[in-house]
């Protein structure tokens, strides 16, 4: 009992300049967010006695925009596609972070040569996962489509496309699908004629699409029936087949990224945000994240998983993907945001 008694007075001293304080994160949400709770908060408030307020959100930079551009900041950390990212530190909606604070890896390894270098190329983020926009059909429907070219034949492989209601991924999947070499796609996107290339490109299955707002959608749309082949986030479709869920993931033209955790502009607890992110971004707390066959950003972490576990990885697969290009899109979202949306009601 006296050792309980002091474990918990200890306990105490450490997380004192700290405790009593909430903290508002917000993420994905779903597995994804599942995983973030039980390796990454639920240890932080374990550790330091802060109240972490869970959040989700679907993406994208118009929640934080609308927040900064009110002065009504309602997040303090949030996890960011770098798809986003660029946009969003660019536009000032994220503080900078001081990446130098950043503790080294479990093994002793600077953070700077633990990280991969895509982790910290940005000033307003710290790397959390390498993940995938893969597509994944319902193998008791029979063979599915192998390739985005075949994802875009409905003659073929009739049915409804499960989509992510944006530009992003849309776009680079109608180029590849109409012949635009991978490694050419964001040069041909950024011109008048490969926008409207792509357009079309999506014009031809648009009937067959069922559009959704959240990663969260499109497993569900994949068990019920409401569309035969889906685009969704790999972490996903692997949560539902460890579920028992008879799925198969497509890993032909993937668009892999990394997520980020970055801090909201104007937060007035941005020295606890800090600590949060030193806190989920080290060796043990990331490779977590193989829960969800999500790649850990550190080098660390990357040594702590199984072959068995890398081969569901991302990582495995780069050779037959596409890297999402965040700078293009920092410099084109908003303007192909407007024509997605134009194009929509057409």
């Amino acid at each position: 009992m006296k050792k309980h008694l002091t474990l918990l007075a200890t306990a105490a001293l450490t997380a004192s300049p700290l405790m009593a304080q909430d903290l508002t994160v917000t993420s994905f949400g779903g597995a994804y967010g599942a995983a973030q709770m039980e390796h990454m908060i639920e240890p932080f408030m374990k550790e330091t006695g802060v109240n972490v307020l869970f959040e989700d959100y679907g993406g994208g930079v118009a929640e934080m925009k609308a927040q900064v551009e009110a002065g009504n900041i309602l997040w303090d950390v949030v996890d960011v596609e770098v798809i986003d990212l660029e946009r969003a530190c660019a536009e000032g909606y994220l503080e900078v972070i001081d990446q130098s604070t950043l503790p080294p890896g479990d093994d002793g390894v600077a953070a700077a040569d633990d990280f991969i270098p895509d982790a910290l190329a940005n000033e307003c983020g710290v790397g959390n996962i390498v993940w995938s926009i893969v597509f994944a059909t319902n193998t008791e429907n029979g063979e599915g489509p192998q390739t985005i070219e075949e994802f875009f034949d409905v003659e073929t492989f009739p049915g409804n496309r499960g989509l992510r209601k944006r530009p992003q991924v849309n776009m680079e999947w109608a180029l590849i699908a109409d012949g635009v070499a991978p490694e050419d796609v964001y040069e041909v996107l950024a011109t008048e004629e490969g926008q409207a290339r792509a357009f079309a490109k999506l014009g031809t299955i648009k009937e067959n699409i069922v559009w959704y707002d959240s990663w969260s959608q499109a497993p569900v749309l994949l068990n019920d029936g409401g569309a035969t082949m889906v685009q969704s986030a790999n972490g996903r479709i692997f949560a539902a087949i460890q579920e028992g869920s008879p799925f198969e993931i497509v890993w032909d033209s993937h668009v892999y990224d990394l997520d980020v955790w970055a801090i909201m502009k104007g937060t007035e607890k941005m020295d606890l945000a800090m600590e949060f992110i030193k806190s989920a971004t080290r060796t043990v707390p990331l490779s977590g994240m193989e829960d969800v066959a999500y790649g850990p950003t550190r080098r660390s972490a990357q040594a702590l998983l199984s072959d068995e576990v890398k081969a569901n990885l991302p990582t495995a697969h780069l050779d037959a993907g596409l890297k999402a290009d965040g700078i293009f899109w920092a410099d084109y979202g908003e303007s192909l945001g407007e024509k997605f949306n134009e194009w929509l009601l057409q």
